[in-house]
C-alpha cells in the first residue's frame, strides 16, 4: 500500500470508531480482516496513524475547525507527524485509494491555524471534565503533561534478575538496539517508530527462558520502591496477571513467602504460566472460590502488602489512547470506592512494623493523595513513609529521582513528562501500632 492509501484507510478506521462507538483495536482488526491484502507493514502503518489520530483527538479537530474523521487525520498529520501544508497535500492528491484533494480551508487551516487559543483540555487532548482534576495535580503545567501523556511510549523490558543479568540480556537484545532505562537498574528500553511493529520479543530465546518480561520502567519502579526484602511475607493483593508478582519474586530471591491473589480469579489466568518461566518457586497462588475469603488466615501477620489498585488507568494513556476518551465520570466513582475496599481489606493483615505499598496507574489526586489521606484518618496506626526514605530504594538514583518526581506527604508521583515513565502513584504506608 502506499503512503496515501494507509492515510485513506486510517480515516475509513478512524469513522468505524466514531459512528459504530467501538474499541479502536476491534476497529483495526476488522479492517485488517476486511482488507486481507494489506500486508503486516500496511496493517503497523495504519494503526500507528489510528492511535496517534487518538492522540491529538481533540487538538486536532481544534486546527482544522472540523471534528471528522478526514479532519482529525489530517491534523494530526501537521501536530504529531511535523508535516506542513503542503506535505499533506501531496498525499491528499485524490489519485487511486488516495484521500481527495485539500480543500481550500482545510489547507487554510494547516497553513495557518495553532493551539495558542485552545483550551487546556483541548491543547493536552483529554476530556474535558477531567480538567478540574488535572488542574487540582499540575496545576498551569497540565497541559505539558497532558501532552506528554499523549506522546507515543516506547516497549520497555524487566530483566529477571532469577534468570540472567541485565548487561547479558542486553547483549542478546543487541539487535532490537535495547538500552538501559534511565531509572530502573533492571530495565531495558527499545525506541519505536512512528509505523514501527513492536518487535515479537515473546519470540526472542531469552523471553521464552524467562530471563525478561514486558513491563513499564514506571511499574518496575513501582515494584521497587515497595522495598521487598528476602525472608519477609509478602502479599500481592491484586496481583492480576502477576507483572509485580513476577519483580517482588525477584527482589526476593527466592527467600520468604510470597502470596499473589486477586478479586476475579479469571484475571490470575496467565500468572502460572509466567511464575514458571521466571523461575518463581516461592510463590502461592490464592484465588478466590466462592465466597470464601482465600486470606483469610492472614492476619496481622504480613511484613508487606502490595496493592496495585484498580484505577482509571490515566497514567497509561500513551500506551492506549483510546481509552481515555472512552472513559466517563462514574467510572472513577466505581474505582474509588474499590480502591477505599482493598485498602480496608489490607490493614489487618499487616502486622506491627508491616507496611502497606499502594500504587495506582493513575495521576488523579482523588485515586492518589486523598486515598491516603482517607486510609489513614480511618487507620492512625497507619502512616506515609516519608517519600524520601521509599525513594532509597532507588539507590543512587534516588536524589535525581526525587528531583524529577512529584512529591507530596503521602507519596511520589511519576509521569511521562517528568520521569518519562508511565504515570505512577506510589505511597509506603507504614504500621506504627
Amino acid at each position: 500500500m502506499t503512503p496515501a492509501a494507509r492515510l485513506s484507510a486510517a480515516i475509513e478506521v478512524i469513522e468505524t470508531i466514531e459512528t459504530q462507538r467501538i474499541p479502536a483495536a476491534q476497529a483495526l482488526k476488522e479492517w485488517g480482516t476486511a482488507h486481507r491484502f494489506a500486508g503486516s507493514g500496511d496493517r503497523a502503518a495504519i494503526a500507528g496513524l489510528t492511535w496517534d489520530v487518538l492522540r491529538r483527538r481533540a487538538s486536532s479537530a481544534f486546527l482544522m475547525d472540523d471534528d471528522s474523521a478526514r479532519a482529525r487525520v489530517l491534523g494530526m498529520l501537521k501536530l504529531e507527524r511535523g508535516l506542513d501544508g503542503a506535505a499533506v497535500a501531496a498525499l491528499c492528491d485524490g489519485s487511486r485509494f488516495a484521500p481527495q484533494p485539500l480543500s481550500e480551508a482545510e489547507r487554510q487551516a494547516l497553513d495557518s491555524r495553532t493551539l495558542n487559543d485552545a483550551p487546556a483540555h483541548v491543547a493536552g487532548d483529554y476530556p474535558e471534565w477531567l480538567d478540574g482534576e488535572l488542574a487540582a495535580v499540575f496545576g498551569d503545567d497540565r497541559v505539558a503533561e497532558a501532552a506528554a501523556m499523549a506522546s507515543r511510549a516506547p516497549l520497555d523490558l524487566r530483566v529477571n534478575t532469577l534468570r540472567g543479568k541485565r548487561e547479558k540480556v542486553q547483549a542478546q537484545l543487541a539487535h532490537l538496539h535495547a538500552q538501559p532505562t534511565p531509572w530502573s537498574p533492571l530495565g531495558l528500553r527499545i525506541e519505536l517508530g512512528a509505523d514501527a511493529r513492536n518487535p515479537g520479543v515473546q519470540a526472542e530465546e531469552v523471553f521464552i527462558k524467562g530471563a525478561i518480561e514486558v513491563q513499564d520502567e514506571g511499574s518496575q519502579l513501582a515494584a521497587l520502591l515497595t522495598a521487598a526484602k528476602p525472608g519477609e511475607q509478602v502479599i500481592d493483593l491484586c496481583a492480576g496477571a502477576g507483572g509485580k508478582t513476577l519483580a517482588l519474586a525477584a527482589m526476593m530471591q527466592g527467600k520468604g513467602r510470597l502470596i499473589a491473589s486477586d478479586a476475579d480469579k479469571r484475571q490470575l489466568a496467565p500468572i502460572h504460566e509466567r511464575l514458571s518461566r521466571a523461575g518463581v518457586h516461592n510463590a502461592e497462588i490464592r484465588a478466590p472460590k466462592g465466597e470464601a475469603d482465600p486470606l483469610a488466615d492472614i492476619r496481622g501477620s504480613a511484613d508487606l502488602v502490595v496493592i496495585d489498585a484498580p484505577c482509571t488507568g490515566t497514567g497509561t494513556w500513551r500506551r492506549n489512547p483510546d481509552a481515555k476518551w472512552r472513559m466517563r465520570p462514574g467510572a472513577l466513582e466505581i474505582r474509588l470506592a474499590a480502591q477505599q475496599a482493598v485498602l480496608e481489606r489490607a490493614a489487618p493483615m499487616v502486622k506491627p512494623g508491616g507496611r502497606i505499598a499502594y500504587i495506582t496507574c493513575s495521576v488523579l489526586a482523588s485515586e492518589n493523595n486523598a486515598q491516603v489521606q482517607g486510609f489513614v484518618a480511618r487507620h492512625p496506626e497507619f502512616a506515609p513513609v516519608p517519600p524520601a526514605e521509599v525513594a532509597a530504594a532507588l539507590w543512587d538514583k534516588a536524589e535525581a529521582f526525587l528531583a524529577a518526581a512529584l512529591v507530596s506527604p503521602e507519596g511520589l508521583l511519576m509521569t511521562p513528562r517528568r520521569t518519562g515513565t508511565d504515570g505512577f502513584f506510589v505511597s509506603v504506608l507504614k504500621k506504627t501500632g
